[in-house]
């Protein structure tokens, strides 16, 4: 076999929701270049269903990745585990020599993620944030619009992605590293950075406590130079919202849907007193995911959204819960990233029929 010929040998690691309804479905549009060899999980019941619905022979709990990761012959993970448990099953599956695509948020602290990025790098194997929108027409588009100077002179992003999530929900568990900021808000921070090109320089906050002592609702403004700011609400006790606009001097636009990857997303374009509607039709996000992951560990190049992309929003994140605890503006210690997303990036793998979950809630 030559090497444009071989496949990149996938274990998931995790069986929720996002897994079963998103990832192991992507795996059929990534046939290029990826293949489903393997899945972790600590539920004999999705195991075993998983395992038979999509022809796997290696299966097994969280204690027995490495087995699973040695017997797969596995080159890479996708890990879809909680949020609090992300840094140690990148950190194993690191040792173990295999490449990591790791959902967002890339983990729960600063030091979380920089022990992440040195253990992929200490053992030579590529880590990746799972940004889908990083290869999605409509933000792609978004960004291209940003840079084209139709709007003018950008000045303001506003965003809003809220849902309502019941109690007991991995993502309303403090312990599992839930709450809103992490689930909803990186999506927010993230395109207020690629769509102005830059970092924040300063964050103020509020967040509303709940659940079990996560953020049920988080608020945040956040300073980038030149004048302009991001606001930005993201809940998980509140009617499912989710756009953003972006504002300049000369016109604006304003996407919603913005980050949802089970309907179509629109862009409303006004310049001057035109505006102009254009649809994007719902896609598989997940699947341009795994492509562009495989293709960077076939030709050894750093993956668009790298670990230090994940980072650099779990810093905000966690600037906004200093922000929100002191009541005070918290400043940003300088941050620089050369890599953006661009609309080269862009590509297009048809809409899922997602299967019914196994045990696992929406």
């Amino acid at each position: 076999m030559t090497e444009s010929e071989r496949k990149i040998r996938y274990v998931v690691i995790g069986a929720g929701n996002i897994a079963q309804q998103a990832v192991l479905p992507a795996f059929q549009h990534a046939t290029r270049n990826s293949e489903l060899v393997g899945i972790v999980s600590g539920d004999a019941q999705k195991r075993e269903t998983l395992a038979r619905r999509y022809g796997l022979t290696h299966a097994g709990e969280y204690d027995q990745l490495e087995d699973v990761l040695e017997q797969a012959q596995a080159d890479a993970v996708y890990v879809t585990v909680p949020n609090a448990l992300h840094r140690e099953m990148t950190e194993r599956a690191a040792k173990a020599g295999v490449h990591v695509l790791c959902e967002k948020p890339l983990a729960e602290t600063v030091d979380d993620c920089t022990a992440m990025i040195d253990a992929c790098r200490a053992a030579h194997v590529k880590l990746m944030t799972a940004y889908r929108l990083h290869f999605e027409a409509a933000n792609l588009s978004a960004i291209e619009i940003a840079r084209s100077g139709v709007l003018g002179e950008l000045r303001v992003f506003s965003s809003m992605f809220t849902q309502v999530v019941q109690q007991g929900d991995v993502r309303t568990r403090g312990e599992l590293a839930g709450g809103a900021a992490y689930d909803m808000g990186v999506y927010a921070i993230n395109a207020a950075r690629y769509l102005f090109q830059d970092e924040p320089i300063e964050v103020l906050a509020s967040c509303q406590t709940g659940f079990e002592g996560v953020d049920a609702t988080s608020t945040a403004i956040l300073r980038f130079s030149g004048g302009r700011v991001a606001q930005l609400t993201a809940s998980l006790d509140a009617a499912p919202v989710g756009y953003y606009r972006l504002v300049g001097t000369r016109g604006s636009l304003h996407v919603e849907p913005a980050y949802d990857y089970t309907v179509d997303l629109t862009h409303h374009l006004t310049v001057g007193d035109k505006t102009t509607v254009q649809t994007f039709p719902r896609r598989d996000q997940f699947a341009p995911e795994l492509l562009h992951f495989s293709d960077c560990i076939l030709n050894d190049v750093e993956p668009g959204p790298s670990g230090e992309e994940g980072l650099a929003d779990v810093r905000v994140v966690r600037a906004i819960f200093r922000a929100a605890e002191t009541g005070k503006a918290v400043v940003l210690t300088p941050f620089s990233r050369s890599s953006r997303p661009s609309p080269a990036q862009e590509m297009h793998a048809p809409a899922v029929d997602p299967p019914a979950p196994v045990r696992a809630g929406s």
